[in-house]
């Protein structure tokens, strides 16, 4: 009797640590998951900022060449 008892506590805990490492598990899949997310949802804008930066630059550029060739005209 006693060592059903035994085997009956000891399989509980076994099964209690089972499902104890499988919400681990479900915990880190769900972390990740968020992590590659927020990581393609970066990516693109990240990539538009980038493009934006750039051509306000080009503009800028393009705005002062022709504020300064309209103040100094070429000869």
């Amino acid at each position: 009797m006693a060592n059903e008892t035994n085997v009956d506590v000891t399989k509980t805990v076994n099964d209690l640590m089972g499902a104890v490492g499988k919400i681990g598990q479900m915990q880190v899949d769900i972390v990740t998951q968020i992590l590659n997310s927020a990581a393609s949802a970066v990516e693109p804008l990240g990539k538009t900022a980038s493009e934006l930066v750039g051509n306000l630059t080009s503009t800028l550029t393009s705005t002062l060449q022709n504020v300064t060739s309209s103040i100094n005209p070429q000869k």
